[in-house]
């Protein structure tokens, strides 16, 4: 049984943001969440109701922690070396951008201005994207 178990196990493991490693990526997956999460952060802050608030917080919170998975996989999986010599501002910008996405930023905070300032990274992020798209 175990012979044929080892014969069977797969020779090569790869890693992937989906289950295939479809060359499909856009930061418009880490604006929507982004979106999200500011959304929640008005409402959060129009609603004194703790048991909303602590339902919030917590989706809020899972938004957050998929705009960080959404930037990972363009900053380490489409961005190549190229991109970085052309655009050498491209490392500092995810990294503030992950930040404000983490516990230092929306992650640990519902105010709606900390969302913006994470919007506003993404979109210069797309804007670099959409230049790489071009060549």
């Amino acid at each position: 049984m175990r012979l044929l178990a080892h014969f069977l196990a797969p020779k090569v493991t790869v890693h992937a943001h989906c289950d295939l490693p479809c060359g499909v990526y856009d930061p418009a997956q880490a604006r929507i969440e982004a979106e999200s999460v500011k959304a929640i952060c008005e409402k959060y802050q129009a609603n004194a109701d703790p048991e909303f608030r602590t339902r919030a917080l917590m989706i809020k919170e899972q938004r957050s922690e998929l705009v960080k998975h959404h930037l990972w996989v363009l900053w380490t999986d489409y961005f190549k070396p190229p991109h970085f010599e052309k655009y050498p501002q491209l490392h500092q910008l995810f990294n503030e951008a992950t930040k404000l996405a983490g516990a230092g930023g929306s992650k640990g905070s519902a105010d709606p201005a900390t969302a913006d300032k994470l919007l506003a990274k993404i979109d210069e992020i797309a804007t670099i994207f959409a230049e790489t798209k071009k060549g």
